[in-house]
């Protein structure tokens, strides 16, 4: 395309629609391409999809149910700040001229702080007030920058700092200042108080200052807030109290000391402060996991180290439960993406569904199973010869394990459940405090082969009747919400043992004289005696405890404890043990590690290292793997360093890292001033030695003035 014009000029050309550009994939189809096994591609990206939204879905409703008691606390808090000022009495006055504040203890799990202030936020629109804004401590460096995110938030408009300059400032904008603020609230209160001439409110009521919403001003991160901002804040907006309906909600993460450290005994004594604590993440993540995790209903599924790797990020990362779920939501995704057989990962109907239209790849594949190869040498010879070749005879039997394994999930859940109650309140929680430790257990191996399940159940045949019944009647709880027919001939099991608990006197069969036989020998005994004396009747107590006839509760107490250790023994076997396990448990524990436990370091180390494959230069390739001498400067004292001890001599590096750059300008070796330092490679050497030193290479010592510290070691 040309152009011919006398004066030089601009000209559009607006492309044709045959040129258009090429749209970018849809998900769908980068997932169904690129996946291992593109033939079922589109059915799993559809199942992977579905089980996304439902995870999506059901974490905000179980966000929305565990922190609504204490959203309504807050509520009722907020409603209750505004009819103090009704009550003419002197201390309700002295009250009202407080700021109300709630501060809100929210725990270090800050990523998941958002979510609760935008609950938080909506719930008090919809049913407090409309005048609600909130604050973030990078946005509000100084006074003036925290006035104004106030004002735009509120007022919904463009406010002027008095040092901006005319230029920037927007003609409709409005003065910083709370002044401002009220002229502004009471124009928009009076708005909406105004009413038709046949439905006016008595004169009496009118102009109440309870009848006014109140503003809220939300302080998401309080500890990063600068203390000498938020002190100026509340001593100007205390001046306003009268005329502004002000209330606070602090966001705690520390403790409640923070406020007494930020704000002298001067501004505190300004905010009537009221604490409220919310739920622990580590309560959140308990419902978590029970909800997609500990049930059936979820056909997705976790081994024991992808578990545990999740958990071990959650309590030593972040305690995020947020982040916890964006890790279950990527092990789905890479899940259905590489495991072509996930098709059958979904609701029991649609899983026959879906194994009656395997083709044959799939069955290939199903073959190749580890657990389905121990399944298949199980198996008789000619049972063997027609699961590896006949494929309509796999079909029937794929169906048949798919089967088998939906009523082993439905079976195991219930019955881990029950231990658990039985055994969470045993001393030493030999079992685990939480259930997710006892999952994660019989996930391992078979729990009745440990040794601490052995103690437990010794444990449990000790319980007095009382707390024993209390658990069996849990226990019961659990098996009846259980369509199934092995827990429903359990449930009546359980029922049948209960009722004879309670058919129990209160007294034993024992009889009275034979306990006074078993501490007889020892009134019997001298008051003077020989060792040889006391040991002989020991023994005769010992024998005879053991000879001892056990009362109806013990014999029945041990009978319960056994009809437990059975359904373990028949339910909890761990789900390598179950043929086609593989459609629905994810394992990769590289790949979980890969993507969310970072390890910036060694990230660091190998791109020093190979600068070539970090900056697509192929000039800096070598094939003895040492560093070209045309790499960045970091890398060439990156590399120097790792040949270095503990201590390294500054001028020492200054000599090798000079050497090695006048190598890379094409000086001559045999020149005198080849390798000599002048003021520009000097420059770059103190660059290169400070960005090292920002990265955590080396620091400074005090030993020697004319040395630094090598930090690390095993580079690469």
């Amino acid at each position: 395309m040309s152009t011919s014009s006398v004066s030089k000029g601009c000209f559009v050309f607006k492309p044709s629609p045959k040129k258009r550009k090429k749209q970018n994939p849809s998900q769908e189809s980068y997932f169904i391409h690129d996946c291992e096994g593109p033939e079922s591609g589109q059915r799993r990206f559809k199942l992977c999809q579905d089980l996304w939204n439902q995870i999506k879905t059901e974490t905000e409703v179980l966000q929305d149910e565990l922190h609504r008691k204490i959203l309504d606390s807050l509520l009722d808090f907020s409603r209750k700040c505004s009819s103090i000022r009704r009550h003419g009495d002197w201390a309700s006055q002295m009250r009202a001229s407080e700021i109300p504040t709630a501060a809100l203890m929210l725990g270090v799990n800050v990523p998941d702080h958002d979510l609760t202030f935008n609950s938080l936020s909506d719930l008090l629109r919809q049913s407090v007030t409309p005048y609600v804004v909130s604050l973030q401590a990078k946005e509000c460096g100084a006074l003036k920058h925290l006035m104004k995110r106030v004002l735009e938030g509120l007022m919904d408009t463009v406010v002027a700092v008095d040092d901006e300059d005319e230029a920037d400032q927007v003609q409709k904008s409005v003065h910083c200042s709370l002044t401002t603020l009220c002229d502004w609230y009471i124009s928009r209160t009076k708005k909406s108080s105004n009413v038709s001439p046949g439905k006016k409110r008595p004169s009496s009521v009118v102009d109440e200052p309870e009848q006014l919403p109140p503003i809220v001003v939300v302080f998401k991160d309080l500890e990063a807030f600068n203390p000498k901002v938020l002190q100026d804040f509340i001593q100007i907006c205390s001046r306003y109290i009268h005329r502004l309906p002000l209330m606070f909600i602090f966001g705690i993460a520390t403790s409640p000391s923070t406020i007494q450290h930020m704000l002298p005994h001067s501004v505190s004594s300004l905010l009537c402060i009221q604490l409220f604590q919310s739920l622990s993440c580590t309560e959140h993540l308990a419902t978590v996991i029970d909800k997609f995790i500990l049930t059936h209903h979820f056909p997705f599924k976790l081994t024991e180290k992808v578990l545990s790797v999740l958990v071990s990020i959650f309590f030593f990362h972040d305690f995020s439960v947020r982040n916890f779920i964006k890790g279950l939501q990527l092990a789905l995704l890479e899940h259905f993406y590489a495991q072509p057989l996930s098709v059958l990962c979904c609701g029991k109907e649609a899983a026959l569904r879906n194994a009656a239209q395997l083709g044959h790849g799939d069955l290939e594949r199903i073959r190749q199973l580890p657990s389905f190869k121990r399944y298949v040498e199980g198996q008789e010879a000619e049972e063997q010869v027609n699961l590896m070749t006949d494929d309509s005879y796999l079909k029937e039997v794929c169906h048949k394990l798919m089967k088998n394994l939906h009523k082993y999930h439905k079976n195991y859940y219930p019955v881990l459940r029950c231990l658990h109650t039985l055994t969470s309140t045993l001393p030493r929680h030999l079992l685990g405090k939480q259930i997710r430790e006892l999952h994660e257990m019989c996930l391992r191996t078979n729990v009745w082969e440990q040794e601490n399940y052995q103690s437990a159940v010794k444990l449990l045949k000790m319980r007095a009747k009382d707390e024993l019944v209390v658990l069996l009647q849990k226990c019961a709880e659990i098996l009846r919400s259980v369509r199934s027919k092995k827990m429903k001939n359990a449930l009546n099991q359980l029922e049948e043992l209960l009722c004879r608990f309670q058919q129990l006197d209160a007294a034993t069969d024992v009889a009275p004289s034979e306990d006074e036989c078993l501490v007889s020998p020892v009134k019997n005994l001298p008051k003077k005696t020989d060792l040889f004396q006391l040991q002989k009747t020991l023994l005769k107590m010992n024998e005879s405890r053991r000879s001892k006839k056990l009362s109806s509760f013990e014999i029945l107490r041990n009978e319960t404890v056994d009809f437990v250790d059975g359904l373990v023994r028949s339910h909890l076997w761990p789900p390598e043990s179950q043929p086609l396990h593989e459609v629905c448990y994810y394992s990769s524990v590289a790949t979980v590690k890969h993507h969310l436990n970072a390890t910036p370091r060694t990230s660091i180390q190998v791109a020093l290292s190979n600068p070539d494959h970090y900056l697509e230069n192929d000039s800096l390739k070598t094939k003895d793997g040492t560093l070209s001498s045309a790499a960045p400067d970091i890398c060439i004292a990156y590399k120097l360093h790792l040949e270095c001890g503990r201590l390294i001599n500054l001028y020492d590096w200054l000599e090798a890292y000079a050497t090695v750059v006048s190598a890379a300008e094409g000086a001559d070796p045999n020149e005198d001033a080849f390798g000599r330092v002048d003021e520009v490679k000097h420059a770059r050497f103190i660059r290169a030695v400070s960005e090292l030193e920002f990265l955590g290479f080396v620091k400074s010592t005090k030993q020697k003035t004319d040395h630094v510290a090598r930090l690390t070691w095993g580079g690469c």
